[in-house]
């Protein structure tokens, strides 16, 4: 019996499998079959197997040809089984030596004339090659992505031949190579290209300093999605344990672009019309969703109040647990999902509420009923509520060279009140809490008082208490202060309105 090694991922997690090919005598034409709880994709291997033998000029023997996926009780999906069902084949039929491909995890799908295509998990699969001292074989065209996982024993053919002369011999495959990221790729957006809105711009600091969520409210024109889209321009850089992680995810959901991991913060901005499970992850084999491939950066929704409501409430416990659990009916996966919620929506439905001019008859009743498609807990769980008001035509016409601070300036400052907060805690700001809370953004008895006054007379919730604490903590980094002060502490309580802000309805 033939055993070779390739994989499955439930989640973040891996699960090894032993792929055990075994031929047996008795039977007058080859029998092919695979068994080991495994999918149509895993089972229609058998064919593409066969046509690549076939452009090898080679054939089955006249015999009972057994594959097993050990363990048999772990359902198996993917067509990156090919590959490893085929080494093992050829091991049985003494064409590739099977001590030598006993050390390797092999992953890769076959095309019908022999070539190695690309399959998802390639990162993930030689990371944990590499802690468990094993070589990894995947495709030619992702042997960069594996050598990001700082393996070095890679073998990434293009071709099934290829990899048969190489342990034959006759050829020898290079080393894959790689290409440095460039983690702050210039875009084409500069936050200096929004005119006017001091406050709201403020506050997108804020949030962008200390990882906070954010929902700006505005009629239409006034900036909301420009602002959001020039985020990314302002976020501090990932560190290289946030680049492997994202990108493992990525990988994963077969969505990591050729060579180069995600070095830039992930901006994931969804329609409202999306599905729950575009949203959360799932499907059969339990894909990571927008939250998920939004890990250590930006979801945005915009347009909020249009979402099903459903579909939102998805966000509350990944916002305040940081990963996500999606339970099928097969299988249960977790996921990293700690991201940055950013949203934006308009007052009423027609978006002019409180312009005499421009707004529609059945105010106010219709952006109350409008507003109340949001929840108070997911509402409860959004640090910063920004009041967008629309843009006065004279700022409109002043010269770019006259407006305000460029992404460069802000990002400086951004980056700076993140190293202070990662130097200090480990983390940033929005994700203190417990006993850390306590102890980073400790306030004076003075501001104590002050703070649970102000907590008493706005109905504000325990949760936004702490959130409260920690929005002026991160104003008091921008500042480059070690203490709060009550300039930090009023500050973060305009952010944190006793209704929904002006365009509220009472």
């Amino acid at each position: 019996m033939i055993s070779l090694k390739s994989i499955i991922f439930n989640g973040m997690d891996a699960t090894p499998i032993e792929v055990q090919v075994q031929l047996s005598s008795g039977l007058a034409k080859p029998e092919f079959n695979i068994i080991g709880l495994a999918d149509r994709a895993v089972k229609e291997s058998a064919e593409r197997i066969r046509n690549v033998l076939s452009a090898l000029n080679l054939s089955l023997p006249p015999k009972r040809l057994t594959v097993n996926l050990s363990p048999a009780d772990v359902e198996k999906s993917g067509s990156h089984f090919d590959l490893p069902i085929l080494c093992g084949i050829l091991c049985a039929i003494g064409i590739l030596p099977e001590e030598s491909l006993s050390k390797y995890v092999i992953i890769g799908e076959v095309g019908l004339n022999g070539t190695i295509l690309k399959t998802d998990s390639v990162l993930p699969t030689s990371v944990w090659a590499n802690k468990n001292s094993l070589g990894i074989i995947c495709p030619g065209d992702q042997g960069g992505e594996a050598l990001w996982a700082g393996h070095q024993n890679i073998l990434a053919p293009f071709h099934v031949l290829e990899l048969i002369n190489h342990f034959k011999g006759t050829q020898i495959l290079p080393i894959p190579t790689i290409t440095t990221p460039d983690n702050r790729q210039e875009l084409n957006i500069d936050m200096s290209d929004v005119h006017g809105q001091t406050a709201a711009k403020r506050a997108l600091e804020i949030a962008a300093a200390g990882g906070h969520a954010m929902l700006m409210i505005g009629p239409p024109g006034s900036g909301k999605t420009m602002l959001a889209s020039r985020l990314p321009t302002i976020l501090p850089e990932m560190t290289p344990e946030e680049i492997l992680e994202t990108s493992i995810i990525y990988s994963i959901a077969g969505q990591l672009n050729g060579k180069n991991l995600i070095s830039q913060r992930p901006f994931r901005s969804v329609h409202h019309t999306s599905s729950a499970v575009s949203l959360a992850g799932g499907g059969a084999n339990a894909k990571p969703g927008e939250i998920s491939l939004a890990h250590n950066g930006v979801l945005f929704l915009d347009e909020l109040p249009e979402f099903n409501r459903t579909t939102l409430e998805i966000l509350r416990q990944p916002m305040e647990a940081g990963k996500i659990m999606i339970s099928r009916a097969k299988r249960t996966a977790t996921y990293p999902a700690r991201f940055q919620l950013i949203a934006a929506m308009n007052p009423c439905p027609c978006g002019h509420l409180g312009n005499a001019a421009l707004s529609c008859t059945k105010a106010p009743r219709c952006a109350e009923a409008y507003q109340n498609k949001i929840s108070g807990p997911l509402l409860d769980r959004i640090d910063l509520h920004v009041d967008v008001d629309p843009v006065n035509p004279w700022e409109m016409e002043t010269k770019k060279d006259e407006l305000s601070e460029t992404s460069k300036q802000i990002r400086e400052r951004v980056a700076a009140a993140y190293a202070r907060q990662i130097k200090r805690q480990g983390k940033s700001n929005a994700h203190l809490d417990g006993p850390e809370l306590e102890k980073f953004a400790k306030l004076s008895d003075e501001l104590t008082e002050f703070l649970n006054s102000a907590a008493e007379k706005m109905g504000m919730s325990a949760r936004g208490y702490n959130r409260i604490k920690r929005i002026a903590r991160t104003i008091a980094d921008l500042r480059g202060a070690e203490e709060i002060t009550m300039a930090d502490l009023t500050e973060a309580l305009s952010y944190r309105p006793i209704n929904r802000g002006k365009y509220g309805v009472k």
